[in-house]
């Protein structure tokens, strides 16, 4: 059975010049054979074009062969899906839903609109929107297919913070952080077959994190990271394989898990950062200690690059860690925004700071190495994504497409 999984997924692997997903394919951040140039500026990296004026979004753009998808909130009451032409930028189709709610306490400073970042496969797309409302769309005209309201169907809320969970997808189904709880959705109908990790805590319900799939001592598992704990959960039945509690502060388990060998990587906000790992016994799976330090990683995943994580803390500074040891090779002088979006290709790796600033880094394990930087917007909590030749990048207000020059 595990073998006939693995390969469904590698059998859907999506081409290698889209970006179909929360960071990327494999939603690890890493982008296969890159040739990148060791500049950012003038010919290096030319813009192809930029959208017309659009409304707020956190949503990460997502790339096929002919399109690029994006999400903006218009009008503080309304959802909308456009997708563009990738080579010229002509609007090619729009969607839309009704869906707003007010972002309450430090988080308002962060705007009350759409955060989820969509999830392209093969002809659908699915979307969160801000009220735990999952939407599949026909990728190529934006028709609505299905729509699952999870805070309606469980009597659960609008969730507190907004959804930020970013749809995962394997061959038969669509798996959801939403109404309070975890869930696995059928692709092609929208009907949901389980329902697990449930709380009726509405603002403790409100995940920050995204779902991601590991295997563990031979088991393939959905790694969940909710507002209290990291939880491997079978895929076929919701059932619960291993876990492990994750103190942060105010909940705020944000990051994206890293699997890395048989552990587990996170860095939570007021907590640590750490690994565990996922040992087998006579009865099933469960957790043990690995490393931990005091350190916050705040919002940022990490990228990992030759068994080390590039992680930008609350502190700001960029600092690289040895994830076999748990010793951190080095923290940067130099403080950055609040935020990074990271991909990293061969020995380099993009990063894009919220206040607009895209840097190229060398993946150096002995310090510090910024190649190149150049700002490309004013402000951006979008994940960039990094599709073949196309840099393509989500500002609050505009969407633009940028061209490498291999090298």
């Amino acid at each position: 059975m595990l073998s006939t999984y693995l390969l469904a997924l590698a059998l859907a692997a999506p081409p290698a010049d889209t970006w179909t997903q929360w960071r990327g394919a494999n939603r690890d951040g890493i982008v296969p054979a890159a040739n990148w140039p060791n500049a950012l500026k003038g010919e290096a990296l030319q813009l192809v074009w930029e959208s017309p004026k659009l409304g707020p979004s956190y949503s990460g753009p997502i790339v096929s062969k002919d399109l690029v998808f994006t999400t903006e909130t218009v009008d503080k009451k309304t959802e909308v899906v456009t997708a563009f032409d990738r080579m010229t930028g002509k609007g090619k189709w729009k969607q839309k839903w009704g869906g707003s709610l007010t972002v309450p306490f430090f988080a308002a400073s962060n705007g009350s609109w759409i955060r989820s970042t969509p999830t392209l496969d093969g002809d659908s797309l699915y979307v969160a929107g801000i009220q735990d409302r999952l939407v599949c769309l026909n990728a190529a005209n934006g028709d609505i297919r299905w729509q699952v309201d999870f805070a309606a169907k469980y009597d659960a809320g609008n969730p507190t913070f907004g959804c930020v969970c970013s749809p995962l997808v394997d061959d038969t189904s669509v798996y959801m952080q939403a109404g309070s709880g975890f869930a696995k959705v059928d692709k092609k109908t929208g009907e949901v077959r389980w329902r697990v990790l449930a709380t009726k805590d509405q603002m403790m319900g409100s995940a920050f994190s995204s779902p991601v799939f590991g295997t563990f001592q031979g088991r393939v598992c959905v790694v969940v990271q909710t507002r209290t704990a990291l939880v491997g959960v079978n895929p076929d039945d919701g059932a619960t394989l291993w876990s492990r509690e994750i103190p942060s502060f105010r909940g705020m388990n944000i990051l994206t898990p890293i699997q890395f060998g048989e552990g587990v990587f996170t860095s939570t906000y007021g907590g640590t950062t750490q690994l565990f790992t996922v040992d087998k016994t006579s009865e099933g799976l469960r957790t043990a200690d690995g490393w931990s330090f005091k350190y916050e990683g705040n919002m940022s995943t990490p990228v990992v690059v030759d068994g080390h994580a590039y992680l930008l803390g609350k502190d700001q500074k960029l600092t690289c860690v040895n994830l076999k040891t748990g010793q951190r090779a080095w923290t940067s002088d130099k403080t950055y925004g609040k935020y990074w979006s990271l991909v990293a290709g061969g020995d380099k790796i993009l990063a894009l700071d919220q206040r607009g600033t895209l840097y190229l880094l060398k993946a150096n394990t002995k310090e510090p190495e910024i190649l190149d930087e150049r700002k490309v917007a004013t402000d951006s909590w979008a994940h960039l994504a990094v599709a073949g030749e196309h840099v393509v990048i989500r500002s609050l207000d505009k969407l633009a497409v940028y061209r490498w020059k291999a090298k």
